[in-house]
């Protein structure tokens, strides 16, 4: 797959040159390395008859494509399926190259129905797969990885100006901007919803995720999530918070209380001082 990856691609490079080089050949009659590089290189892979620009073809439904299913790990396995194939199908096909009867999940997949799957990716674009009980472990498998990039000097440099160390805090700035992507991810998903009853979903959602993050003593993430909800643009949703069932709304109340900054967030510290390590902490507090 590799080397037909490469062949392919080195046609693609060959056949723009001769495009360029038929379209401006009056420029390369004044350029003799170029000239020569035509004549010696193009002129010699393209021997074999292949010359002729080959006609774009339509793709059809039974075309087979590759594509690339990556894993938690960040490793990726290549599976070989239909132009036309379903979320289902794509999943059934990572399941058996895999060798695993749990049930997987696909990222940037929302219905399992959904055809087509290639095309719903984007440019700079992922498919991640995974069981669904590690689901929920991912946002903190991603932030553990964030954190433990961020050196203790980075918090001095930090602190006392990073102009006056000579140093840089990149890996910390990553962090911090983590914080924010989560925060601004929820407020946007919630405001973006025009449905009430889906944005009283979202709110559970997110409600759930928070407390998986902080069973996982993820408290960077936890935090991000519950300010994302006390934004005023969510905050201010008066029918979609009166919609949310009662366990959700204390259970909301309960975690919101761990933001009070009361007596130098009290709250915040009893928290930290009944779990137990690792623990992703809340670092823009901690930098406060």
């Amino acid at each position: 797959e590799r080397l037909e990856h490469t062949v392919s691609t080195k046609r693609k490079v060959l056949t723009l040159a001769l495009r360029w080089a038929a379209t401006h050949s009056y420029l390369l009659q004044e350029e003799p390395i170029a000239l020569s590089f035509l004549e010696k290189t193009l002129i010699r892979q393209f021997s074999n008859g292949e010359e002729r620009l080959q006609k774009k073809q339509p793709i059809r439904n039974q075309d087979d494509i590759l594509l690339k299913v990556y894993c938690s790990d960040h490793t990726y396995t290549t599976i070989r399926v239909a132009v036309a194939a379903t979320g289902r199908e794509v999943i059934r096909a990572v399941g058996d190259k895999l060798g695993s009867n749990e049930e997987l999940l696909l990222k940037q997949i929302l219905k399992p129905n959904d055809v087509s799957v290639f095309s719903a990716v984007g440019i700079n674009g992922r498919l991640f797969s995974c069981p669904r009980e590690q689901l929920n472990a991912l946002m903190t498998l991603y932030d553990w990885e964030l954190f433990s990039c961020v050196h203790e000097h980075e918090l001095l440099y930090h602190t006392f100006g990073r102009t006056t160390f000579r140093r840089t805090t990149a890996n910390l700035d990553l962090f911090l901007r983590r914080f924010n992507q989560v925060q601004l991810w929820v407020v946007t998903e919630v405001c973006l919803c025009s449905q009430l009853s889906k944005r009283v979903q979202l709110l559970k959602k997110f409600i759930k995720i928070a407390a998986h993050c902080r069973e996982f003593r993820n408290l960077n993430s936890f935090f991000a999530i519950i300010m994302g909800m006390s934004n005023p643009a969510v905050s201010r949703l008066s029918q979609t918070w009166e919609k949310l069932p009662s366990k959700f709304k204390k259970f909301y109340a309960e975690f919101e209380s761990m933001m009070d900054p009361s007596r130098n967030h009290r709250a915040y510290r009893l928290t930290v001082t009944k779990l137990e390590p690792p623990i992703i902490p809340f670092m823009p507090l901690l930098l406060k």
